[in-house]
């Protein structure tokens, strides 16, 4: 029998990530220049401020402001759909609501710094010596990256009967 809420109840994961989101963010804005660099790991691992007017890998950043407000309706849009998912799953679908709820969670960070402030605030930066650099993130997107593994996961090792192969 399915709960009349779902996996509802696991919208208080998403209300963390959200939470410590932004508060790092905040943190990090406070604490750093823009493109300030400090070294936690030597030629690994740092700090630094980046805002981010695009998408994943700074996509579409470049153009001129209208990009903001269509991340703003795909989140949105994904956010909808993420709570509706979560409404219907079942009780033994435990493992896909974490997932979904990190993904939330993530999406809903980045979207707000989106509205407010015109850009994502990225702080996390993971380079190898001074050659290779991955692009700044943040812990929103670390969460909506984690769900997203979860879920592949959770795809490629269900049964063929459909259910979920992680509780």
């Amino acid at each position: 029998m399915t709960s009349r809420f779902g996996k509802l109840p696991w919208l208080w994961l998403s209300l963390v990530v959200f939470a410590l989101d932004q508060a790092s963010k905040l943190y990090f804005e406070g604490a750093l220049r823009l493109y300030e660099q400090i070294t936690i790991i030597p030629g690994l691992f740092s700090w630094t401020l980046a805002y981010n007017t695009g998408a994943a890998f700074s996509f579409l950043a470049g153009e001129s402001g209208w990009q903001r407000w269509l991340f703003a309706l795909i989140a949105i849009a994904v956010s909808a759909v993420l709570v509706v998912w979560l409404k219907r799953l079942k009780p033994g679908e435990t493992w896909l609501a974490v997932a979904l709820a990190l993904v939330l969670g993530g999406a809903v960070g980045n979207l707000f710094d989106r509205v407010v402030y015109g850009h994502v605030i990225d702080f996390i930066l993971v380079h190898w010596q001074d050659r290779w650099f991955f692009p700044a993130f943040n812990l929103a997107d670390s969460a909506i990256t984690i769900g997203a593994i979860m879920l592949a996961l959770d795809m490629f090792t269900s049964k063929k009967s459909g259910e979920p192969a992680h509780d």
